[in-house]
């Protein structure tokens, strides 16, 4: 393994004593992250997510199931709980959401890791590391994703995140509309850290993986970890619509079937999103009508229409919006985030071979 890898690796362990090798994370999917999926993820050796919105009730209350779910679990997987915080993360797109909801969740709940995303400035994540930090003695793991080599740099200095998510093109739902493929996006940000001097913290691989070949591809590329967000809407436990579902399982060649656009948000009527990000969705009637010269204001009226007609207005000759990333040809089937989880990992092990990556799957933290 590279020594840079190393410390990358040990902090991971330590931060997150119930992990396995390889790792894999469920994106913090507003509305598909559920307690349940957030749990059984880490459960089986991932880190779930939860996305942290803007109610702080809803949160609060998401956040008191997923402690009930562990805490049923904990007799049978006691390094769950054995670090002391809740063993999910939280994100925030942090344009879009107040500091306070993130610091009284992070304060209650303890969650093992925030994740900070799409803030309205780049400078606003020094603010919202420092609070979320400050309420929980420095115990709470703070990742930061970002998208170019320009933002990773900007963000290590600011923030000083703990981990890295660099999110590449290929990804679903919403990210920057100019990046790279997280092919060559990884590395080039790796190589810039080293470049610099500056301290390389766990870097997380994001836009395109769906099973174990990319889970290698990322570990050669680089990355400590993986992190999964369409492959989890193809999860039981996810909480989207069985017409979105079925779409995915349906849908063949990404490049072509999935677009990025600001449409999806137009058509939601959804206002304040950073000018620079946009959304890779699977492309509809919705899209095909626009290309055509369609106004928003009439698009806008169809979609509300076919909102009422439940799962029949799913698919390409609908309107509904079906956040995808390009991988999403790549989903077979709806099954159990932590088949999902076990399946990847074994995989992506299976690939990377060598005697250092089967020594890492045993790894285990101490309590």
């Amino acid at each position: 393994m590279p020594p840079l890898l190393l410390p990358a690796r040990r902090y991971m362990q330590k931060a997150f004593p119930w992990i396995k090798w390889p790792l894999i994370v469920s994106a913090p999917m507003l509305g598909a992250a559920t307690p349940a999926l957030a749990t059984n993820v880490s459960r089986a050796g991932g880190i779930g997510f939860l996305a942290g919105g803007n109610n702080a009730s809803d949160l609060d209350r998401k956040l008191t199931i997923t402690t009930s779910l562990f805490s049923a679990a904990t007799p049978q997987r006691p390094e769950l709980m054995c670090s002391g915080r809740l063993p999910i993360g939280i994100g925030f797109q942090n344009w879009d959401c107040k500091i306070n909801v993130a610091v009284e969740a992070t304060e209650k709940h303890k969650p093992s890791a925030i994740w900070l995303y799409a803030p309205k400035r780049t400078e606003d994540l020094k603010e919202w590391a420092r609070e979320v930090r400050s309420v929980s003695d420095d115990t709470v793991s703070v990742w930061v994703q970002v998208g170019t080599v320009k933002e990773a740099m900007y963000v290590i200095d600011a923030a000083n995140p703990d981990v890295l998510a660099i999110q590449g093109t290929d990804a679903g739902g919403h990210g920057l509309a100019r990046s790279a493929s997280i092919i060559s996006l990884l590395p080039e940000v790796a190589d810039a850290l080293v470049d610099r001097g500056a301290s390389r913290p766990p870097l997380l691989a994001a836009g395109g993986i769906m099973d174990g070949r990319g889970v290698a591809a990322a570990l050669c590329l680089g990355a400590t970890e993986s992190v999964m967000g369409t492959k989890f809407l193809a999860a039981e436990e996810a909480g989207i619509p069985s017409g979105w579902q079925k779409e995915l399982v349906k849908a063949v060649d990404g490049g072509v079937s999935t677009g990025r656009s600001t449409l999806c948000d137009r058509l939601k009527t959804i206002v304040g999103w950073p000018a620079q990000y946009d959304g890779r969705a699977l492309l509809n009637k919705g899209h095909e009508d626009e290309k055509a010269g369609m106004t928003d204001e009439e698009n806008v009226r169809l979609y509300r229409e076919e909102l009422k007609k439940g799962d029949e207005t799913w698919g390409s000759h609908g309107r509904m919006i079906a956040y995808a990333g390009t991988g999403v040809g790549l989903i077979r089937h709806v099954t159990l985030a932590e088949k999902i989880v076990e399946d990847v990992s074994e995989e992506g092990l299976g690939i990377i071979s060598n005697k250092v990556y089967h020594d890492l799957s045993t790894l285990r933290g101490k309590c």
